[in-house]
């Protein structure tokens, strides 16, 4: 018990969600007899689920700054259907079609944040009506028909990294992303020893530094081999890359920027903030229009992968970017909330949903499981707040800070830790 005391930071719950993940993943690998953890199995649930994670790092920040966002789904149809039209009828080539889609989205985008930002109505009210606005949108100008897709548009759906350099019997694409990964993670605890010891502050011992590293180091050559050794054609997919580029991206502003600063504090206590010189209402419109930006590219994203664009695409989408977000740590009233915790409880929710496919669980029994775990999540998380404790993803953040080891957004922290109820204002003003 010492020994994990030591490697987890003093608490062996503060990875609890990483390790209701894994042990989700092995408990369904052994109930469906070895299906879940095959080549195959794992790169369709990453790419068939990649559309729903991108959701969840926009809505997430959305859920940061207090706010709640139900037109997802259908701005992500509404802007599938524009563009595969247009792609159809004007011959736009793909990556025109793609920055047109984007650009639709930040119109639809700034739609939204206008009402909510400045003229003041919640949230919750301007994207419901957003939902039954674009659904309509969809439906009208697709006239209830699927619209195909070119071939090189889906690429950014359905592609896969090509196969290039010598024959090994993996792609070495793959592998390269793979060693990477191994090679990030050794550097960022590398520096954070040194970092330590430059600060005077406790550095943990080699052996659990080394052991840290071996695991988490194993679990990305092990994914590495799951992806590079698919059926011929199939490796890493491009909805992955996108949306590893996404988690760094946003994991860095949520982080490590005055604007991330900015939504933790507006999310924490708007009055607080507003008081230290933080503009709220040009955060509420940012998180709304980066939301709408994220929803026509998940909308893309599921467009490429299922060939075409049809009158039920995005139907239920922002309840499980919602429900993403909310088992990876968020708090409902806001100023908590991390993008690898919305990332983390995206995967749980696909491995359960993937899991349960596979032992041939029919749709309603799978929908009253998904809603139990939520409930049971966000039941868990508030009962430790209640109590005085840290929530999960807080455990997380903290534990790994503390022993020097790899932090969440591949940093020292968030500056506005989850479970820490928000800086003061003066905290705020400085930093800012």
């Amino acid at each position: 018990m010492d020994a994990l005391k030591k490697l987890f930071g003093g608490n062996t719950r503060q990875f609890g969600m990483i390790f209701a993940l894994v042990a989700l993943i092995i408990l369904f690998q052994i109930m469906t007899g070895g299906l879940t953890l095959t080549p195959d199995n794992v790169i369709n649930l990453f790419n068939g689920n990649s559309y729903i994670l991108i959701l969840a790092i926009g809505m997430v920040l959305v859920i940061i700054a207090g706010h709640i966002d139900l037109s997802v789904g259908s701005v992500a149809a509404a802007v599938g259907i524009v563009v595969a039209i247009t792609m159809r009828d004007w011959n736009l080539p793909s990556w025109v079609g793609i920055l047109f889609g984007l650009a639709i989205g930040a119109v639809i985008g700034a739609w939204q944040g206008f009402w909510v930002a400045y003229v003041g109505i919640p949230a919750f009210i301007v994207t419901l009506a957003g939902m039954l606005i674009f659904r309509g949108v969809n439906q009208y100008i697709g006239k209830s028909n699927t619209i195909p897709v070119p071939q090189d548009f889906q690429f950014i759906g359905a592609g896969f990294l090509p196969e290039t350099g010598p024959v090994t019997g993996y792609n070495n694409l793959t592998l390269l992303i793979g060693l990477i990964g191994v090679a990030a993670v050794v550097y960022l605890e590398l520096r954070n020893r040194r970092e330590s010891k430059a600060l005077g502050a406790d550095v943990p011992e080699l052996w659990v530094a080394v052991t840290k590293l071996v695991l988490i180091g194993g679990a990305i050559l092990y994914a590495t081999y799951l992806f590079a050794t698919g059926r011929p054609g199939t490796s890493f997919p491009i909805a992955g890359i996108i949306l590893g580029l996404l988690v760094l991206l946003y994991g860095f502003i949520s982080s490590k920027t005055v604007t991330g600063r900015h939504i933790y504090a507006v999310g924490g206590n708007r009055h607080a903030a507003e008081l230290s010189g933080v503009q709220s209402k040009k955060v509420n419109f940012l998180v709304m229009m980066n939301m709408a930006i994220l929803s026509a590219l998940a909308g893309m994203v599921f467009v490429a992968r299922s060939t075409a664009s049809g009158p039920f695409d995005g139907t239920g989408w922002e309840l499980d970017a919602i429900a993403a977000v909310f088992i990876g740590g968020a708090a409902v009233t806001g100023g908590v909330g991390t993008v690898i915790g919305s990332i983390v409880g995206g995967l749980v929710m696909a491995v359960l949903n993937n899991g349960l496919q596979l032992l041939g669980v029919g749709a309603d029994m799978t929908a009253i499981i998904k809603g139990l775990v939520l409930l049971a999540a966000v039941a868990f998380d508030v009962y430790n707040k209640i109590q005085g404790r840290p929530s999960i993803l807080g455990l997380l953040i903290r534990g790994a800070r503390g022993t020097g080891g790899p932090t969440i957004n591949g940093g020292k922290g968030t500056p506005f830790q989850p479970d820490e109820t928000t800086k003061t204002s003066e905290v705020v003003a400085k930093e800012a």
